[in-house]
């Protein structure tokens, strides 16, 4: 017979959790931005702000892959402070000809023209829909503080921002929408939506779907400060 001794010895160890436990899940961010610099220094100092906002209160990030622009910034920022498992990019195979690490003669494979110990894990799909469909489902499967953010950027900035603004106002997600205002960069935007609620295009109870910041501490503040608009609409998706 065992002593009592060995028994204790023998089952010191800790148990393992149960299977059912869940682990929290993390915050997560898709930024929009774009894959140029643009012609201020304040739109790159904007990036590299924004992901120390991110790493100092745990957000992962979600972009659209690429290495170059604002996009490249960001998600090369974050990296090295959070480490790449913080980052995932998410681009098209279309758009890798536009990487530095590109050969057209095919000697790279696809999935490490971008480097991921500087950018972060990275995802090649076949299409801008699979590419936004899974940037979205990122944020709204992440934990509680996620939510969408627009950099400076150009037409697919501008495109991508939209879509995400009309589907909280379809109810097709909950997730705060902020808009990242370096330099004024969006007040051409933010007066356009004026004008449409003034002229009856928007109600004026979705008027703050988009919230503006101005620093990206505001960005953070803004996440986690945001109350979805009174006017959405409460529709039920993916029903037959």
């Amino acid at each position: 017979m065992e002593s009592t001794g060995h028994l204790e010895r023998k089952h010191s160890r800790p148990l393992p959790p149960p299977l059912d436990v869940q682990q929290p899940r993390r915050p997560t961010v898709c930024v929009f931005c774009g894959a140029r610099d643009g012609s201020s220094p304040a739109h790159h100092a904007a990036a590299r702000a924004l992901a120390q906002v991110l790493h100092r209160n745990n957000i992962s990030l979600v972009y659209g892959g690429g290495t170059v622009g604002i996009m490249g910034e960001l998600a090369r920022t974050l990296v090295s402070l959070s480490g790449p498992q913080a980052v995932h990019g998410i681009i098209p195979a279309a758009l890798l000809r536009f990487e530095r690490n590109y050969s057209e003669n095919g000697n790279l494979d696809p999935q490490k023209v971008i480097d991921e110990k500087t950018f972060g894990r990275t995802t090649v799909v076949k299409d801008m829909h699979t590419r936004k469909q899974l940037m979205a489902r990122e944020v709204i499967d992440g934990g509680p503080g996620g939510g969408f953010i627009a950099l400076s950027g150009g037409y697919g900035t501008l495109e991508e921002l939209m879509e995400v603004v009309t589907w909280n106002q379809l109810g097709i997600h909950a997730c705060p929408v902020i808009v990242f205002n370096v330099d004024g960069y969006w007040d051409g935007l933010l007066q356009w939506v004026k004008k449409a609620v003034d002229s009856g295009f928007i109600a004026e109870s979705n008027e703050g779907i988009m919230v503006e910041a101005r620093t990206a501490e505001e960005v953070v503040e803004g996440i986690r400060a945001y109350r979805n608009a009174d006017g959405r609409f409460k529709l039920q998706w993916g029903e037959k």
